[in-house]
């Protein structure tokens, strides 16, 4: 199984190739498509990492695909600005989680 990354920026893209990790840098919606669709169709292809931006950019795209193909895992990740999240998530995940504030 291999990785796959879709990055909307350069800098992320040579991070994850340093890792090992291939992948392709695209900025519009259309290409944003193209390179899914491409990537779907290789089987060899398990996980697939996404910038955050383009869960914010283009969610309807990005939840189109997580829900709808279940055989490839789509994980979006941080680019190199940071998270686009709050600075307390994870706490406050776990306070509407199990209802325990930390």
């Amino acid at each position: 199984m291999k990785m796959y990354l879709i990055s909307d920026n350069i800098d992320t893209l040579t991070g994850m190739r340093l890792a090992g990790v291939e992948g392709t840098v695209v900025h519009e919606r259309d290409a944003l498509k193209a390179e899914l669709d491409k990537v779907l169709e290789d089987r060899e292809i398990g996980i697939v990492l996404l910038t955050e931006k383009f869960g914010r950019d283009f969610p309807d795209l990005i939840n189109e695909v997580k829900l709808n193909y279940s055989r490839t895992l789509f994980v979006e990740i941080p680019d190199r600005h940071g998270t686009g999240r709050k600075p307390d998530f994870i706490t406050s995940y776990v306070n509407e989680a199990i209802g325990l504030k930390l």
